[in-house]
């Protein structure tokens, strides 16, 4: 795993940055599309809930043109209406192309992906079942593009109370972890006489994973920057406090406590695929300086 390391002559500390903290492929495309749209659309730019789940980001974006709305209905006609990473279902296609806007389709291609295999599987006539959780905007594009035949699950324990066939098609929210879904797929695999697994989990999101897992073995305290909001960033906070090591989730440098610190040689830092590098750089310099 590479290892960005600093050092302040004055502090004792040392900081390191986890491999690949950050933006992932999908979030860099998204940003990028918004910036562009914001810069040449000739009438108001809309995103349809945050574009990503960062709100430093999403106030950025806000600063350069792009509003945040939360329903359809009211928009101007002939505006620009980004549809953002996470997906959405089929309605949200159909609402905007009635009212007239413009569509740039921002979700990611690894989200399009798990719609298409989800629709796939319940053609075929597996009984789906989704390891995600039930109110992340990924999984309600899913379930609204497989007309609800699906069942959303968390975990071993909550499959437990699902009825299926013989047959299951089980895939994953990418942002979940490869040990969640291989012991869910060892639970299902006892019920029925087939099931197909499909790892829709997103390569970038579990590299993040298994470098925070790897780093977070190494110090004293790992730091985890990125939104609240960020089902990615709050499962790497989880991932590094379950290995043992004392874990901070902060949004922003002025978060962080100085007395953190007391007595610690070794700081972690890593970051969600929705966090962007000047963040991570702030929060850096901070602990850097203490």
């Amino acid at each position: 795993m590479r290892k960005s390391e600093i050092r302040n002559p004055k502090s004792a500390i040392q900081v390191f940055i986890a491999s690949g903290a950050g933006f992932c492929f999908g979030v860099k495309r998204a940003i990028l599309m918004a910036e562009k749209a914001a810069t040449e659309a000739g009438g108001e730019v809309y995103t349809l809930g945050p574009l990503i789940h960062n709100p430093q980001v999403v106030e950025k974006l806000h600063k350069q043109g792009v509003k945040l709305t939360g329903e359809i209905e009211g928009l101007p006609p002939g505006s620009v209406l980004i549809l953002r990473s996470h997906g959405v279902g089929p309605s949200v296609y159909a609402l905007a192309e009635k009212a007239g806007l413009k569509i740039i389709d921002a979700t990611c291609p690894n989200v399009k992906k798990v719609q298409k295999l989800a629709v796939e599987l319940r053609d075929k006539g597996y009984c789906l079942v989704i390891l995600g959780e039930k109110h992340h905007p990924e999984i309600e594009s899913i379930i609204e593009t497989v007309n609800n035949e699906a069942h959303v699950v968390e975990g071993v324990k909550e499959a437990e109370g699902i009825s299926c066939g013989k047959r299951i098609g089980l895939i994953a929210q990418t942002t979940q972890t490869l040990a969640n879904l291989e012991s869910l797929a060892a639970f299902l695999i006892k019920r029925v006489e087939e099931l197909r697994v499909y790892n829709t989990l997103c390569d970038a999101v579990s590299q993040r994973q298994t470098a925070s897992l790897d780093l977070a073995g190494k110090v004293d305290l790992m730091l985890v920057v990125g939104g609240y909001n960020s089902a990615n960033t709050t499962r790497l906070a989880r991932i590094c406090h379950q290995a043992g090591c004392e874990t901070h989730h902060v949004e922003v440098a002025a978060q962080i406590d100085p007395a953190w610190f007391r007595d610690k040689q070794k700081v972690g830092i890593t970051a969600g695929a929705s966090t962007p590098p000047w963040i991570i750089d702030e929060v850096r310099e901070a602990v850097a300086s203490l």
